[in-house]
């Protein structure tokens, strides 16, 4: 398994500098980073603005497991303390991995608690969805279908209104 789609947000201290420490942890895997959107705080709405971006990663030896050790060891590099009391609270860094492809380009589904693939919210998340249509404009959602209409959902009209994007602020992948 060798390609995945990662959603990067920050919302404490540096949100620039922890995106760009994301980048820098997943070094060469990383093929693509999309332009950086700064959004309204989802599911808990007293916080700060968050930055969000969205990262192509591949690597031939990765299977889905890596990257969620990879998305883990980034948040952990950048400080982030998960507070049980606010899933959706403030954080440093927050990496999710939102889907992952196989060798032969097969979407990998999985129902395990700890990692569902495809993102279990992501055809929801317009600050998800947003950045990765900017980087590949026919991709799809695995069980979702193309990105595109689904941002063209309304339900995602809201959340889609909030994003602003942030051209000041890019991120470059090392590859």
């Amino acid at each position: 398994m060798s390609r995945a789609v990662l959603s990067l947000g920050s919302n404490l201290g540096d949100r620039e500098e922890h995106l760009r420490l994301a980048l820098r942890v997943l070094g060469p895997a990383v093929e693509a980073s999309s332009g950086v959107y700064e959004t309204p705080p989802w599911g808990d709405a007293g916080q700060p603005a968050y930055l969000n971006a969205v990262v192509l990663v591949s690597d031939p030896a990765a299977g889905p497991r890596d990257w969620l050790e990879r998305a883990r060891t980034a948040e952990i590099a950048a400080g982030r303390v998960r507070d049980p009391l606010r899933r959706f609270g403030p954080r440093t860094l927050d990496v999710d991995v939102i889907a992952v492809w196989d060798d032969d380009g097969r979407p990998v589904l999985s129902d395990d608690p700890e990692l569902i693939l495809p993102h279990p919210r992501a055809h929801l998340r317009a600050f998800v969805l947003r950045p990765w249509l900017d980087l590949r404009p026919d991709a799809e959602l695995p069980g979702h279908g193309p990105i595109a209409a689904l941002l063209d959902e309304p339900a995602l009209a809201g959340d889609l209104a909030g994003l602003t994007p942030r051209p000041d602020l890019a991120l470059e992948s090392t590859k």
